[in-house]
C-alpha cells in the first residue's frame, strides 16, 4: 500500500514536469520543420530574385565599362519576384492582407550592383494630405567610394576598374587598376593585393553599415504594426560576404516570424555570375508568310523583323521556331 501511495505522489507531483518537456519538445520540432521550411522559401525567393537582376536587353548603352561583370542590375525585377516567389511559399499569394503581414518581417533588401549599391527598405514620408507615412523604398545609389588622407578618392566597382581623383593633379581618370596606376599619385592604385584587400572591405564595410541603419529604422515601422520583436542586422561571415561581392546580386533578411517559442532570423544572397544571353530574332518567310524566330540571326529566311528578349516572348508575338 505504501508503494501504491508512493508511486501516486511520485506520479502527481513529476507528471506535470514530464508533461511540460514533452511540450517543449514538441514545439522544438515545430520550430525545426518551420524553420526548414522558412530557410527553403528564402533561398528560393532570393534566387528567383537574382535570376532577374539582369536585364540582358540594353546592357551596352553606358560606354566606358570594360569589364565583364558589368551589368546593370534591374533592380525593380528583382524584388518584384522575390516577394511573389516568397508569398508563394508561405501560401499567401492571393491575400493582400497576409502579404503585407510578411512583408513586415523583411526588414532590408540590398541590391548589389556594378558600380554601387542600393537599399530597399522602410522610410518615413509625407503624403499629400501632410500626414507621416511609412513604405518601403529604393535609397539612391551609394558608390563604393574610398578616400585616403592625402585626399585622394577612389570609386571601386566589383573587379579593378575604378574612377580616381589624384589631389595633386586635380583630376579624375577612371580604368582599370593596373593600366592607370603608373599616371597617378595615389598610393592605394600601386600594389594589387593591397587594392583588392582594401576594396573588398570598403564595399562590404559600407553596404554593411547601410543595413544595419535600415535594420534598426524598421523597428519603428514593426511597433506600428504590431509585431513584437527587435531587428538587428545578423553576423554574417567575411567569406560569405567575399563571395557575395564577387558580382552583383541580391542579400535580403527574414526576420522575427515566430517558429515555436523561438523566432527566426536568417538571411540569405542570391547572383553570382550573370551570363550574357543572345537576342531572339523574328523574320517573316517571304514564300510562306510564316514568323520564324531564332537566336542564329543567319539562320532565318529574311530580313529581321523584331527582337526579343526570350524565346517565349518571341512565340507570344505568334513567331515559331525555325526547323
Amino acid at each position: 500500500m505504501k508503494t501504491i501511495s508512493f508511486a501516486l505522489v511520485f506520479a502527481m507531483i513529476f507528471f506535470p514536469f514530464f508533461r511540460i518537456a514533452a511540450m517543449h519538445l514538441d514545439d522544438q520540432e515545430e520550430a525545426r520543420q518551420l524553420t526548414y521550411r522558412y530557410n527553403a522559401a528564402m533561398r528560393t525567393a532570393v534566387q528567383d530574385a537574382a535570376a532577374l537582376l539582369n536585364d540582358t536587353s540594353d546592357q551596352d548603352h553606358e560606354p566606358g565599362y570594360g569589364s565583364s561583370k558589368f551589368f546593370r542590375a534591374d533592380k525593380e525585377r528583382a524584388v518584384d519576384a522575390f516577394y511573389r516567389t516568397l508569398s508563394l511559399n508561405f501560401g499567401v499569394q492571393d491575400d493582400a492582407a497576409a502579404l503585407g503581414a510578411l512583408t513586415g518581417y523583411v526588414p532590408a533588401i540590398a541590391i548589389i550592383d556594378y558600380d554601387g549599391y542600393f537599399i530597399y527598405s522602410v522610410e518615413d514620408f509625407v503624403d499629400s494630405s501632410g500626414h507621416s507615412r511609412m513604405r518601403a523604398v529604393w535609397s539612391p545609389k551609394k558608390p563604393y567610394a574610398y578616400s585616403d588622407a592625402s585626399g585622394n578618392a577612389v570609386q571601386f566597382t566589383l573587379d579593378s576598374f575604378v574612377k580616381a581623383y589624384d589631389r595633386k593633379s586635380s583630376s579624375w581618370v577612371q580604368g582599370f587598376r593596373k593600366e592607370i596606376a603608373g599616371n597617378l599619385n595615389i598610393a592605394l592604385l600601386q600594389d594589387a593585393d593591397t587594392f583588392e584587400n582594401v576594396r573588398r572591405r570598403a564595399i562590404v564595410q559600407s553596404i554593411q553599415d547601410d543595413l544595419a541603419s535600415a535594420i534598426n529604422r524598421h523597428n519603428a515601422y514593426a511597433s506600428r504594426y504590431g509585431i513584437d520583436y527587435r531587428f538587428t542586422l545578423p553576423q554574417i561571415s567575411r567569406e560569405e560576404w567575399n563571395n557575395g561581392i564577387d558580382d552583383i546580386g541580391i542579400v535580403a533578411f527574414l526576420q522575427g516570424i515566430p517558429v515555436g517559442d523561438q523566432a527566426y532570423n536568417n538571411y540569405s544572397f542570391g547572383g553570382g555570375r550573370l551570363v550574357r544571353k543572345k537576342a531572339v530574332y523574328g523574320s517573316i518567310d517571304p514564300a510562306s508568310g510564316i514568323r520564324y524566330y531564332s537566336r542564329r540571326a543567319e539562320d532565318l529566311p529574311a530580313k529581321i523583323e523584331e527582337t526579343f528578349d526570350s524565346e517565349k516572348d518571341a512565340a507570344r508575338s505568334g513567331y515559331f521556331p525555325i526547323r
